[in-house]
C-alpha cells in the first residue's frame, strides 16, 4: 500500500466512524412534509420518484395534480395502465392558469383536488400522498394557505408522506414543512428555442 493509498484510507476510515456516531442518534421515524419548488426543473420529477419507489416498495400511495389538465404524460400513463391498485391518480386541474383565464373556474377545481387531498391523506392506507402544483393553486389563493396548514399539522396521519410541489412555495408552508428542496434554475433549454420534449418534460 502506497502512502497516498493509506493515508487516503485513514481519512476514509475517520469519516465513516465519523458519519457512524451520527447515524447512531438517527432513530426517530414520522410522516414528513416535503416542498418542492423554486424556479428550476425537476420538482415535480422528482417528486414522481419517490411515488414510483413508493409503488416499487408496494406501499400504497396517491397523486392529486392541481394544475395540469388531461394532457398525456409519462408518469400519469404509467400508473394509470399499471399500478391503479396502489396508486390512486386523480388529474383535477384543467391546464395552467394562463390558458384556463377564468379564475372562478380554477378555483372551484382547485377546491376540489383539495377535497380529494384531504381524503387520501385521511386514508392511513395511504404510506405517500403527492399534490402536484398545489403550491401554485395556493399562489393564486384558490385554497387558502392557512386551512392546509392547520390541515396537515391536525389531521395528516403521523406516519404518511405528503409532498407538495410547485413554484413561489408559500412561507407558512415552508415553515410548517419537515424537508424543503428549491430548485435553482441555471439553464434552460426553452431560452434557446427548445419546445418541451416528451420523455423529458412529460
Amino acid at each position: 500500500m502506497t502512502e497516498d493509498t493509506e493515508r487516503h484510507a485513514m481519512k476514509m476510515a475517520k469519516k465513516k466512524a465519523a458519519r457512524d456516531k451520527i447515524m447512531a442518534t438517527k432513530t426517530e421515524k414520522k410522516g414528513l412534509v416535503i416542498v418542492h419548488t423554486g424556479k428550476g426543473k425537476g420538482k415535480s420529477s422528482a417528486a414522481f420518484g419517490m411515488i414510483f419507489r413508493c409503488i416499487a416498495h408496494d406501499m400504497k400511495c396517491g397523486v392529486v395534480q392541481f394544475i395540469k389538465g388531461g394532457m398525456s404524460t409519462g408518469e400519469r400513463d404509467l400508473i394509470l395502465s399499471k399500478f391503479t391498485d396502489i396508486c390512486s391518480f386523480h388529474t383535477m386541474g384543467e391546464g395552467f392558469t394562463w390558458e384556463t383565464q377564468d379564475k372562478t373556474r380554477d378555483t372551484e377545481m382547485a377546491q376540489a383536488a383539495w377535497e380529494q387531498a384531504k381524503t387520501l391523506i385521511r386514508d392511513e392506507s395511504n404510506h405517500m400522498v403527492l399534490l402536484d402544483e398545489i403550491n401554485i393553486a395556493l399562489r393564486y389563493d384558490y385554497i387558502d394557505v392557512n386551512e392546509v396548514v392547520e390541515f396537515l399539522t391536525n389531521e395528516k396521519p403521523e406516519m404518511t408522506h405528503v409532498v407538495l410541489t410547485g413554484r413561489n412555495a408559500k412561507e407558512e408552508l415552508i415553515e410548517l414543512a419537515d424537508l424543503v428542496t428549491e430548485m435553482e434554475l441555471v439553464k434552460h433549454p426553452f431560452r434557446s428555442g427548445i419546445k418541451a420534449q416528451i420523455g423529458v418534460e412529460y
